[in-house]
């Protein structure tokens, strides 16, 4: 034990060094306070229904009725207990306060995936922080993107699973890559999980190709046949996710558009919407200059910005000019709104191209393709030939929005290349004055390039959108002088590039530290272990600084301030007092079909969701949108409506007398062709009469039994959001429309224990038509991708842990 100690004692300081730095950064933990994370306190929103059936019931219900009428909670939150995976993410997640386990992941994988190309231990730990710290990381906990972080966290270690596995040790690569492999599909992010599996196929091409070259191929496709088994294996521990989740992509408004006269794509999400984030070209800079397109995160101009001035200039007071001045847009790029950029810092930046310049590795082929590749996709629409094509023609790649969170994969391939620059020069394969000759040039491109911004910043940008025109006609209208208007847009730009100036300069600071440290490193002057602590110091302290603008203390509350994030009004007091078991609420005072506020307390007509089901946004569109449909929020059994007096703030809330309750007996069908026609007719018609069907379910119809009644009725007897209980009474078949949405990949029908067909009406509601007499009808959610997926995981989850141990003692066994 002493021996494995002294043996390892380098990695467990460096793993306490890492725990250290998560504690100090993070320090607002130790007091019991946690982010105020936008995005998780939405989510808790989104959950309100799920939990407290969980905790009512011991388990979670696998459908919710709390937004969007209703969908299916696979991505909400979703227990897969079966899966071992599961149980790996917890520790991440549970082990350490949030967010200090997501960050230790980063911190932890990546040292993995360094000390795997044989780094230097304390070279590789510098390198983890060059990664781990990146701004994009920091942004992503601090808005509460928790899965995205958590999969890029699983990056580096998948990485260097292969990496092993490549080497020959096929059963330990093999079975750690399908241990990642399986967390990472786990963590629930397909997107960031899909832009790793590009990265992963060019280096496969890469390898490929060297063993042709090499004349290695039976040795590389045996790695393959391992890796293949991995996985397998990864796959089958997450089948109950995967099959659930490929199985609702398809029905929400990433899928096939359900109206032949949508504009734009009708295989999948539309374009512009995939591509509304995407990454400016000069953008791109700020992986070397933080803020030089403007401070993005939540700082704000201040007394001494110009604008500040101008605003006094012309007579306001103080206050008047604080607060005008920090509504002013101080970025300046291209997208509607962005919570950071992406800052791989300035001296990582400095030794990637250095990088560029000595590493003879194949990796550098490799590392040098995908960062290419993946900056010209992030471009998405500002660079449509690259971007269009695989749009248009790779499999899945047009399933996914935000293009420019593929830079998430970039920021790892440059700390990569970056630190197998130090790795060979460590190594001393090169020519002294031929090493320090290339890092001057490296230091000249980033250096130059920082310090000709901080002196001449509009020698290359602007500092204007591409709207500032318009910006500057909106200003002088409100200000009633259009010369105004035009004065405090000159004082914005003058503050933009003053921001530029001041972090061109600093990042021209570090990178004339960083030549520095490795100048002297290279030409001897002082010892390995001093020029890597020096670095590793002068990168922490970069990335810290620029993190800190994005996540620092003002972003932590204590658990009482998170847990009273959404405080009930008396609207929604009133209405929580109605027992009524299942009605909505239709709250116009908030971005109803963007929010989750309201979720929080009621089921709603809206809420907050990236991926809801197509059929309904469809219907928020052509019904809920430009005017709103009253049969529409009827049929959709919209009790309540709330909204907000815009003179004082107040808010009101009234009764929809015609809401049509959990279900109604229709006197007659309509059907129709198409769900062109069905969209058509549901924008008038009287819904508590008649029921609008695609003449597809024709066939699930007797027409000729039909008969109305008035004594007939049909009532909700319980509700659970995946078990709902009705007793109907008809003395002829009835047709019953149900105010649920319809979801035929798992809803089943039962009239007194048996299974029944039903079908959909009013594009987006249940119906059924019912047999004469008293009956009990239920509808269960029984999705057979969830049950059947959840057994898979468990064969695939035994499997995996027995590959883990036979990879490990293989391994013990070939060192030993």
């Amino acid at each position: 034990m002493n021996n494995w100690f002294k043996q390892n004692g380098t990695h467990l300081a460096i793993i306490a060094f890492f725990v250290v730095i998560c504690f100090a950064y993070f320090s607002p933990v130790l007091q019991g306070k946690r982010p105020a994370q936008s995005d998780v306190l939405q989510a808790k929103g989104m959950q309100k229904e799920i939990m407290e059936y969980k905790e009512k019931d011991g388990k979670a219900p696998l459908w919710t009725n709390q937004m969007f009428g209703g969908m299916p909670a696979y991505q909400i939150w979703v227990p897969y207990a079966y899966n071992a995976a599961t149980y790996g993410i917890a520790v991440v997640t549970k082990t350490f306060p949030t967010p200090i386990g997501t960050v230790l992941l980063l911190l932890l994988g990546s040292y993995f995936l360094f000390i795997v190309l044989k780094i230097n231990p304390w070279l590789a730990a510098a390198g983890a922080i060059a990664f781990s710290f990146t701004t994009y990381n920091f942004v992503l906990i601090a808005t509460g993107h928790s899965n995205k972080a958590l999969a890029i966290g699983f990056f580096a270690p998948i990485i260097a699973g292969i990496l092993l596995t490549l080497r020959g040790k096929y059963w330990l690569g093999a079975s750690l890559t399908a241990l990642f492999l399986a967390l990472e599909i786990r963590s629930n992010h397909i997107q960031m999980t899909y832009y790793l599996f590009l990265a992963i196929l060019i280096f496969m091409g890469i390898e490929l190709y060297q063993a042709y070259k090499n004349k290695t191929l039976p040795a590389l496709g045996k790695a393959v046949g391992f890796l293949a088994i991995a996985v397998l294996l990864s796959v089958m521990v997450n089948a109950s996710l995967l099959w659930t989740t490929s199985e609702y992509a398809k029905e929400t408004n990433r899928g096939k558009s359900n109206l032949t006269n949508t504009a734009g794509q009708t295989e999948s999400m539309s374009k512009e919407y995939a591509y509304a984030w995407s990454q400016g070209v000069g953008e791109s800079f700020t992986f070397l200059i933080s803020d030089l397109y403007g401070a993005s995160h939540d700082r704000r101009l201040d007394e001494k910005s110009e604008v500040f001035k101008a605003v006094q200039s012309i007579g306001a007071s103080p206050e008047q000019a604080i607060g005008f001045t920090k509504q002013m847009p101080i970025y300046w790029g291209e997208k509607s709104y962005t919570s950071g950029g992406y800052y791989f810092g300035a001296i990582v930046c400095f030794l990637f191209v250095f990088g560029l310049f000595i590493v003879r590795s194949p990796l550098k082929w490799w590392v040098l393709s995908v960062t290419v590749l993946f900056i010209l996709l992030s471009f998405g629409k500002h660079f449509p030939l690259v971007s269009d094509l695989f749009f248009d023609y790779f499999p899945l790649y047009n399933k996914f929005r935000a293009v420019e969170s593929i830079l998430a994969v970039v920021g790892l391939m440059v700390p990569i290349l970056a630190f197998l620059a130090m790795k060979e020069v460590q190594e001393g394969k090169h020519d002294e004055k031929v090493i320090v000759k290339k890092l001057m040039w490296s230091a000249a491109i980033t250096g130059g390039f920082s310090l000709l911004v901080a002196i001449l910043p509009t020698l290359f940008f602007s500092f204007k959108t591409s709207t500032h025109a318009e910006f500057v006609q909106q200003l002088g209208q409100s200000l009633q002088s259009n010369e105004l208007g035009q004065r405090i847009a000159n004082a914005l730009v003058l503050d933009r590039e003053a921001i530029a100036r001041a972090d061109a300069f600093r990042s021209f600071l570090f990178i004339a530290i960083a030549f520095g440290i490795v100048w002297a490193f290279i030409t001897k002057k002082i010892k390995m272990e001093v020029a890597y602590g020096l670095l590793g110091l002068a990168i922490l302290i970069d990335m810290w600084q620029v993190d800190k603008r994005y996540l620092n203390k003002d972003n932590f509350r204590t658990k009482a301030e998170l847990t009273n994030n959404f405080t009930p009004r008396d609207v929604d007091n009133f209405i929580l007092a109605d027992k009524d078991p299942n009605f909505r609420v239709y709250d116009q005072s908030v971005s109803t079909f963007n929010d989750a506020s309201t979720t929080a307390f009621h089921k709603t007509i809206g809420g907050y969701h990236a991926a809801k089901l197509k059929r309904y946004d469809e219907l928020i569109s052509k019904q809920l949108s430009t005017s709103v449909n009253q049969d529409v929020l009827d049929m959709l059994n919209a009790k309540y409506f709330i909204t907000q007096d815009p003179q004082n703030g107040s808010y009101k809330m009234s009764r929809n007398a015609t809401a049509l309750g959990n279900a109604w007996l229709v006197k007659g069908v309509q059907f129709v062709k198409d769900s062109d026609e069905e969209m058509k007719a549901i924008s008038s018609f009287d819904p508590k009469l008649e029921a609008i069907v695609d003449i597809q379910y024709k066939d699930l119809l007797d027409t000729t039994r039909l008969g109305a009644d008035p004594s007939a009725f049909i009532k909700m007897e319980s509700y659970h959001p995946d078990h709902l209980v009705y007793s109907y009474s008809a003395p002829r078949d009835v047709i019953a429309v149900f105010s649920e949405i319809y979801y035929d990949k798992g809803w089943n029908m039962y009239i007194d224990g048996e299974q029944k067909p039903y079908f959909r009406a009013d594009y987006v509601l249940r119906a059924a038509q019912l047999t004469a007499g008293n009956h009990k009808l239920e509808f269960k959610f029984e999705p057979k991708s969830y049950y059947m997926g959840e057994k898979i995981s468990l064969a695939g989850s035994v499997l995996l842990i027995a590959f883990l141990g036979l990879g490990f003692y293989t391994d013990r066994k070939r060192t030993s």
